[in-house]
């Protein structure tokens, strides 16, 4: 019975880790990334522009 029951807490910390962890703030390199995404896809959407004129 005391197996279960540390096991089952073991479970219940591992679960609110993951979900805690899961809601931290974008760090610099995070932000870094996603301006880095955003260029490339305008980059793309301005080349498709240039090619749909013909």
């Amino acid at each position: 019975m005391k197996l279960s029951k540390t096991i089952a807490a073991a479970m219940f910390i591992s679960a609110l880790t993951i979900t805690l962890s899961a809601c931290e703030q974008d760090g610099p390199m995070e932000e870094a990334g996603e301006e880095v995404d955003e260029s490339v896809e305008e980059a793309g959407d301005a080349i498709e522009e240039a090619t749909d004129k013909d």
